[in-house]
Formats: C-alpha cells, sequence, structure tokens
C-alpha cells in the first residue's frame, strides 16, 4: 500500500475548496489522457462541501461530465431522497446542476429499488454493476477508480467499514452492514479490496473530534480491523487531506505540507 502524504489547510472552508480544487485538476487530467474518468463519492459535512464548493467554482465547466462515471463509496440503505442518503446530498450539492451523463451516474440501491428492504441482494446488485464496468486491465471485479475520497468517523471507520465488524474482513466487493453503531443501522459499503483498487484515496477530515482518528490512521501500529482508516489506501497515491484541528494529534515522523 502506498505510504500516505498529509496536506493540511487552515480550516474546514479553506479544506472544501482545496479538494474540490484538486478534484478538477485530477479529473481533467485524467480525461485529457484517458477520455474518460471515475470518481468515488464520499458523504459527510466536508464530502458534501466540497461537492458545493465545486460546483460553485467557475473550473467546473473544465470537467467533461458526460464523460465522467460516478460511484459511491457507501449508502444509507434508505428509500430514494431521503435525506440521510448520501446520493441525495451529492445530488442537491453538485449533480442537479451539472450535465452528467444518468446513465453514468452509479447510486447505490434504495430500499424502494427492485431488491427492496433486502441489503444482501442490493449489495450483490452494486458489484455486479462495479464488475460490469471493470476492463481488463484493472485486474479484478471494480474498476480502477481514479479518485476515491472517504470520510473518517470518530471512531476511526472510513465508508461503513467499522471497527472490528464483519465488514472488514470481508472480501467480496460490496456489502450489506447490519446493525451499525451509527444510524441508521443498515447500511451498504465497498470493502477494503475495493477501496485498494482506487488510483488514488483521498480521506477527508475536518475537526477536533477528527484528530484521534486521524492520528491512529497514520500509526505504524494501526491495523484495518480496529482502524479501519489505516486499511484505507490507493495503488498509486494516498492522501489524508485535513485542516488543522484535524491534523492536531499527528504522530510523530508524519511528512506534512501545510497551506498558507
Amino acid at each position: 500500500m502506498t505510504t500516505p502524504t498529509v496536506l493540511i489547510h487552515r480550516d474546514q472552508a479553506l479544506l472544501a475548496q482545496a479538494v474540490a480544487a484538486r478534484l478538477v485538476t485530477r479529473i481533467v487530467d485524467v480525461q485529457a489522457a484517458r477520455g474518460t474518468a471515475s470518481v468515488v463519492l464520499t458523504g459527510g459535512g466536508v464530502g458534501t462541501a466540497v461537492l458545493a464548493e465545486l460546483c460553485a467554482s467557475g473550473a467546473r465547466d473544465a470537467i467533461d461530465w458526460r464523460s465522467l462515471d460516478i460511484w459511491w463509496g457507501d449508502e444509507r440503505f434508505l428509500q430514494t431522497g431521503d435525506p440521510e442518503r448520501n446520493e441525495t446530498g451529492a445530488r442537491k450539492a453538485l449533480l442537479d446542476h451539472v450535465d452528467v451523463d444518468p446513465a453514468r451516474v452509479h447510486a447505490m440501491p434504495a430500499t424502494d429499488g427492485p431488491d427492496g428492504n433486502d441489503p444482501e441482494a442490493a449489495a450483490e446488485r452494486y458489484a455486479a454493476e462495479l464488475g460490469t464496468s471493470a476492463r481488463p486491465e484493472d485486474h479484478g471485479p471494480v474498476p480502477s477508480f481514479d479518485v476515491l475520497m472517504l470520510g473518517v468517523g470518530p471512531d476511526s471507520h472510513v465508508a461503513s467499514l467499522f471497527p472490528e465488524m464483519p465488514a472488514v474482513y470481508d472480501e467480496r466487493p460490496v456489502v450489506a452492514v447490519r446493525g451499525a453503531p451509527k444510524p441508521p443501522p443498515t447500511r451498504i459499503s465497498l470493502t477494503f479490496p475495493s477501496i485498494r483498487a482506487a488510483r488514488e484515496v483521498w480521506i477527508l477530515a475536518a475537526g477536533e473530534e477528527k484528530a484521534r482518528a486521524v492520528r491512529l490512521g497514520l500509526s505504524k501500529e494501526a491495523g484495518p480491523v480496529q482502524v479501519p482508516v489505516a486499511g484505507a489506501r490507493g495503488r498509486q497515491r494516498t492522501l489524508f487531506l485535513l485542516d488543522r484541528t484535524a491534523a492536531s494529534q499527528l504522530p510523530p515522523g508524519i511528512e506534512r505540507i501545510a497551506s498558507p
């Protein structure tokens, strides 16, 4: 796995702006080289703020939105349009305001979808959709995402991979999560193998309540079963994109880059 690089911004607002700018640059560069790109979105305060900043930026028009595949790292297993769903937040903040190809917006199934209230079947459906989009050069059951963004919880969870729960051991591409310690209890999530298929993984964190999780995630002693964020790494690059308070407890020896 790649060694993380830590970039620190003054506050959450500047963090969201900087990540949005970085995301535009990454997508445009990949599309210029390959004609198409893929990103995995995350919810939460910072993740949604990034999308809102991207929507407000004039640079958003540099992206060929029709040639972008959009995926999610996890989802609350609720009805379509529920305000708690990551998809709902992403559509409100960005996707409803840009010219995306609906066929390339790969939302995770909802409880009113074809599988009804069966999260295991919904997880299998999403895994099949990922598999259909994977190319031979991806060498696996999911695409090699160009950017996969993740928030991190105070308990160190990423996506819906919570410490010591069954999903952290699972090797399938997508799993149903029942009994999550954070409501709602039923979710769908990518697993570590799918996360690690991404070329770049970006961990987004802001606020003092995230500082301990960030420290553990960057500690050499941490393992992904107890500290899931420690297992979230990209094949080519891993970035921890933080504000100053989230970076206030970094372990010694961690290389960090502070923005003005």
